[in-house]
């Protein structure tokens, strides 16, 4: 994983966390679990870090109701 797509997880941790008032280490088992991570935020990237963070951030709650994760 290169230095601007792991930046840009990270980041997208924060903005879920902040968004659904949880903290980040919750986040981020969340987003391990359901294999968010690998599947969506990083193979997609380059399309996803040029959109708003509101929107990846709804697209990641898609991904995991989608997939019967809780949010």
């Amino acid at each position: 994983m290169s230095k601007d797509t792991f930046e840009f997880v990270i980041y997208m941790l924060h903005a879920c966390a902040d968004k659904w008032k949880k903290l980040p280490s919750v986040v981020y088992k969340k987003l391990k679990e359901s294999d968010c991570i690998e599947k969506l935020l990083v193979p997609y990237y380059d399309i996803l870090h040029t959109q708003g963070t509101a929107f990846v951030v709804s697209d990641i709650e898609e991904y995991l109701v989608t997939r019967g994760f809780s949010i």
